[in-house]
């Protein structure tokens, strides 16, 4: 991805998403356009209008945390659009990388994976930022197994969601989720603009999908922290999960995610049954066979 025309392409996404009247901008004329004009997003940021122009042009390179976050103020960004404006500028003014010995995708810490197996009554995963599955306990494998066992989602969250007939089924809010998807990907992207494996990712959904490549142009972005999730499982039916998101400090490319049922509800049940399901003993061909 060319980074200067990521830069460009966000800042006009977000003036243009702006009408005069949200920003308190009386009068100008008539417009082509119902967004701001440049001249005025330089005038709100306070800044001149041939240096906001530079940066629309895509040089970030040597702008000030406190003009980056007086133009968030003037485009209305939120903060997930103004962590992402900030890690554009980190991008365009690249310091020296720290060697960091970095780990496979099997490349599990042990206590890591007992902490997962600990936890038996809700699901928990953990996912890198290319969004592959890396670990799971029992029942978050039990829970993803359609994802993790479609041949066309490789166990790639991303991949699933869009390259996969039995995602919209598995996901019955499969709009709003491949929006999430879309948006934290951006983020991602605007976080590790060299990272290869991460760009190979996006490049091959934005070939292979319309629907990923339509919301990618949209540059949106968002932090992936909670929420609901509605979950169709082929064996136990329909579930409504709370998830809370976690770093992992000591594995900073991978991110945890917790399951969560109401008290009482069927999803809760309905848990309980998966979670039982995966705990029973398989059968070998001959214990099953009966006795002649």
């Amino acid at each position: 991805m060319d980074q200067r025309n990521e830069v460009g392409e966000f800042l006009r996404s977000r003036r243009d998403r702006i009408t005069p009247e949200q920003a308190g901008v009386i009068g100008g004329g008539r417009r082509r356009v119902p967004g701001l004009r440049r001249e005025e997003v330089a005038l709100l940021a306070g800044m001149s209008v041939d240096y906001y122009a530079r940066m629309e042009r895509g040089d970030l390179s040597g702008v000030s945390p406190e003009v980056l976050d007086a133009l968030a103020g003037a485009l209305r960004l939120d903060d997930a659009e103004t962590d992402h404006l900030h890690d554009l500028a980190r991008a365009a003014n690249p310091r020296p990388p720290r060697r960091r010995t970095r780990r496979t995708d099997q490349d599990v810490r042990p206590g890591l994976q007992r902490f997962l197996d600990a936890v038996t009554g809700a699901p928990m995963w953990v996912r890198d930022r290319r969004m592959n599955v890396i670990a799971a306990n029992s029942l978050g494998r039990a829970l993803y197994a359609p994802l993790l066992e479609d041949a066309a989602g490789q166990g790639n969250t991303a991949r699933f969601t869009f390259l996969s007939p039995a995602a919209r089924t598995f996901f019955p809010d499969w709009e709003q989720g491949a929006d999430d998807i879309v948006a934290t990907l951006r983020t991602y992207a605007g976080q590790h603009p060299r990272d290869k494996s991460l760009t190979d990712l996006i490049g091959e959904l934005v070939t292979r999908s319309d629907e990923f490549r339509r919301r990618w142009s949209a540059h949106n972005v968002r932090h992936h922290r909670t929420g609901i999730k509605r979950i169709h499982h082929p064996t136990v039916g329909d579930l409504e999960l709370v998830y809370e998101a976690m770093d992992l400090p000591s594995d900073p490319e991978w991110f945890m995610f917790a399951y969560t049922a109401e008290p009482g509800s069927p999803t809760e049940e309905r848990l309980k049954l998966l979670g039982s399901l995966a705990a029973a003993p398989v059968e070998s061909a001959d214990e099953s066979a009966p006795e002649r």
